[in-house]
């Protein structure tokens, strides 16, 4: 398998966000059933791409883009891991644990990562926790709502989002 984690040129984004959106999707419905509402909508995801900070990777393997991730560097030492996905179709083939092993190499000098994840999402909680070394710090509901959430996230947010953070040891 020839790995590799790039840069999103602007041309890819539409393809990116499509393809980002669709594996959001299928997560929540193979857990909820099928819906026709967007789980991932494309504002959100600008907003991410677009953040102050923010890089935009793509995961090829043997030239064919199979996932991604949007890193936004808040400091020196201290990264949001903001969305990362691999493709329908291709998971289960160690793709999102290259992503992540990459991006610790990208950025030798962060010393707290942070992400967040669906509480129904427990192939992602399995992942973050088992393969990529975080710990859950926190975890959002209606007693304790996740703050500056959008008005049209999902289920509101406060059904439940776990977030993590790995302490790398530099």
């Amino acid at each position: 398998m020839n790995f590799q984690l790039v840069c999103v040129e602007k041309i890819e984004l539409t393809q990116y966000k499509s393809d980002m959106q669709e594996t959001f999707q299928k997560g929540f419905e193979d857990t909820f059933g099928k819906t026709d509402a967007v789980i991932l909508p494309e504002k959100d995801i600008d907003q991410s791409l677009n953040a102050e900070g923010s890089a935009v990777y793509k995961a090829v393997v043997d030239g064919e883009m199979v996932g991604g991730a949007v890193v936004i560097n808040e400091s020196k030492q201290h990264n949001l891991l903001d969305l990362l996905f691999v493709k329908n179709g291709v998971q289960n083939n160690g793709i999102g644990k290259k992503i992540w092993y990459e991006l610790e190499r990208i950025y030798p000098n962060t010393k707290v990562w942070e992400t967040c994840t669906p509480y129904f999402d427990k192939r992602n909680i399995h992942f973050y926790v088992n393969v990529c070394g975080f710990h859950i710090t926190e975890f959002f509901n209606e007693k304790h709502p996740m703050p500056d959430i959008p008005d049209d996230f999902i289920g509101d947010g406060n059904e439940g989002m776990f977030k993590f953070k790995k302490q790398m040891y530099l």
